[in-house]
């Protein structure tokens, strides 16, 4: 995905986009660290092992119910009718689309309704959850926005990275091609608008909150693909 134009706006008025291009310019090392980490070199290589890939997706479809709830909530908090919509489509992609693709994986795995409900979080997955979930109960619309916003833009960024590199024969293809496509850039799009939109309208307090909010998800991104790596669990 092509990143917007970088600038440097701290407050509201700083024009359509200048939050996104300031958040992405503020994280731009962070994102850079979780491109070359070790589980998505190794998964655009396709030498990725596959019980790293199922630790992850079986987290990832655990992540997912949380992230749609998050999303619900920003539904429910949205100021303008479009935004409900918007937000609510989101939420339901996250459960019935994403799940599709979990699904595949599930069963060229073998992990039935019975195992995966039986696994737990893992912590890094857990935190990731109750952050946006907090967040999304206690902070106000434009906030939640920018917490919810680095799971969409970073999938893109990723996918389109990967895809561009991914071997001819990767045995990961359908994640590749789903976060790679034109309709999950379509929903990246949206959501990069919804937030800049959402960061027009607020106080400088609020944009520091926001900006506080996207930095902390996209530590969260990069703590959920290495603890996958590292197939991380509860020491207790």
């Amino acid at each position: 995905m092509e990143i917007p134009a970088q600038g440097h706006a701290t407050t509201g008025d700083g024009g359509p986009g200048s939050f996104s291009r300031d958040a992405w310019t503020r994280n731009a090392a962070a994102y850079e660290a979780i491109r070359v980490m070790p589980f998505n070199a190794e998964l655009a290589a396709g030498t990725l092992p596959q019980d790293r890939f199922r630790h992850y997706i079986v987290q990832d479809a655990h992540y997912l119910i949380g992230f749609g709830r998050a999303l619900s909530l920003a539904a429910a908090k949205a100021p303008e009718p479009d935004g409900i919509v918007q937000f609510a489509r989101a939420a339901q992609d996250a459960i019935v689309v994403e799940r599709a693709l979990h699904g595949g994986f599930f069963r060229d795995y073998g992990i039935g309704p019975e195992t995966f409900a039986a696994t737990p979080q893992t912590p890094a997955c857990d935190h990731y959850v109750c952050y946006l979930l907090a967040t999304a109960y206690a902070e106000p619309f434009e906030v939640l926005c920018a917490a919810l916003l680095p799971c969409f833009w970073i999938y893109k960024a990723v996918g389109d990275d990967i895809f561009a590199r991914a071997a001819p024969a990767n045995p990961y293809r359908a994640w590749i091609d789903t976060y790679a496509g034109a309709e999950f850039a379509t929903a990246v799009a949206a959501m990069i608008a919804a937030t800049d939109r959402a960061a027009g309208a607020a106080s400088p307090a609020s944009l520091a909150r926001m900006h506080r909010a996207f930095a902390q998800a996209t530590r969260l991104e990069w703590m959920f693909w290495d603890s996958a790596y590292r197939d991380a669990s509860w020491p207790l």
